[in-house]
């Protein structure tokens, strides 16, 4: 491909993104996996290239752009707007750019953060973390096995790596070693202090990642419930759980809009429940920067609704003196400090405790980790005591 032809190449995986963060289409990367799949004739370099220039499209572009030429040419050499064969057409006058913006400009006063380097660290390239899981080894052994390794500064399980390190094709993973885990995500899992012989709800599990860190600090005794209203988010637990020789977690499929009824048998049960919540994931765009697109308003007020009535979901379960820990990969404070502040006002049992001693930032009730200042994704996390007379 010529630089001509990877510039119009980008401006069309760039249309089509665009369309599928107003429709609510495909992340980025599968479109891009299905863009070279049909486009054999794309060498890596050639593919390399036009996957950098649309992240840095994407990445500068805070606002959804209007079309894909409108981000790239924020972007791209002007030079190669030069109509030469399958390169983009000559630049036109006045015609429109996207503006260099880290965040849409109608939620830059409800984010927990406005330094700017806070806002930059929100889009940098983020590391890759592992959570090396005790119940195969330990963090000393896999750093010995792994010598482009470094221990994290604060999750005592946890390692980074350089990016683009083939973990999955690495015998430490195959045999269930480690798993690929930001730090951030495994202080979370901290926070719910869950030691053998505990009765632990994990209330949104997905695909596991914390339900397997929990399963480690349980060391394999007590009662650990995964549960999600996604069949398919549940059904890729199984196998990882079985590669981590955690075998005793239990899964539980919810109706949506029916979960108490299947929850019933727990009221009064858990010593912990842990809620990582749906939320707008705002401290993971830095992984997915397409997702500022995707946000609106709506969609920010209908995910902190189904947030609260997660959590009023989760406070029955807990038996006197549990804990429910509350979590989100966010940094909008309609989602963290703001929803735990209504929880408190709405479940005069519950009481705030420190979830993390010594980590991030308190923000309200909670803890605010960002990638700025903690080198983790952003996330908010609060740990609700209940008390200990029901």
């Amino acid at each position: 491909m010529t630089p001509q032809a990877r510039v119009q190449a980008a401006i069309d995986l760039l249309d089509e993104i665009v369309a599928a963060a107003r429709e609510g289409g495909a992340a980025a990367d599968t479109l891009i996996a299905r863009y070279f799949k049909s486009r054999r004739y794309a060498g890596s370099k050639d593919r390399r290239a036009v996957r950098d220039l649309v992240y840095a499209a994407i990445r500068r572009s805070g606002e959804r752009p209007e079309t894909g030429r409108a981000a790239v040419l924020g972007v791209a050499d002007h030079a190669l707007f030069d109509g030469s064969p399958h390169g983009p057409a000559p630049i036109g006058r006045d015609e429109p750019m996207s503006g260099a913006t880290p965040v849409p400009g109608w939620l830059v006063d409800r984010l927990a953060v406005s330094d700017p380097a806070e806002l930059a660290a929100l889009l940098e390239r983020a590391p890759l973390d592992l959570r090396v899981n005790r119940l195969k080894s330990n963090r000393e052994a896999v750093l010995a096995a792994l010598p482009e390794a470094v221990a994290t500064d604060r999750a005592p399980d946890g390692i980074r790596l350089p990016e683009g390190f083939a973990v999955e094709a690495h015998p430490l993973w195959q045999a269930g070693a480690v798993e690929v885990q930001d730090e951030g995500s495994q202080l979370i899992a901290l926070a719910c202090r869950a030691s053998p012989g505990m009765t632990v709800i994990d209330l949104c599990a997905g695909a596991g990642g914390k339900t397997l860190a929990l399963a480690a600090d349980m060391e394999e005794r007590g009662r650990l419930i995964a549960c999600d209203v996604v069949k398919a988010r549940l059904d890729r637990l199984m196998p990882r759980a079985e590669r981590a020789g955690a075998g005793e977690i239990e899964s539980r499929l919810l109706d949506g809009g029916r979960e108490g009824a299947a929850l019933a048998d727990l009221v009064g049960q858990a010593d912990v429940v842990l809620v990582d919540a749906p939320c707008s994931g705002s401290g993971t765009w830095r992984r997915n920067p397409e997702a500022r697109w995707r946000l609106t308003p709506q969609r920010l007020d209908a995910i902190t609704a189904l947030q609260a009535r997660i959590v009023d979901l989760a406070v029955p379960l807990l038996k006197p003196g549990g804990s429910l820990v509350y979590a989100v990969c966010s940094l909008i404070d309609a989602e963290g400090r703001d929803q735990v502040a209504s929880a408190l006002s709405r479940h005069s049992c519950l009481t705030a405790e420190t979830p993390i001693p010594h980590v991030g930032r308190m923000r309200g009730d909670g803890v605010m980790l960002t990638p700025a200042r903690d080198r983790t994704d952003g996330f908010f996390v609060a740990r609700l005591r209940r008390a200990d007379q029901p």
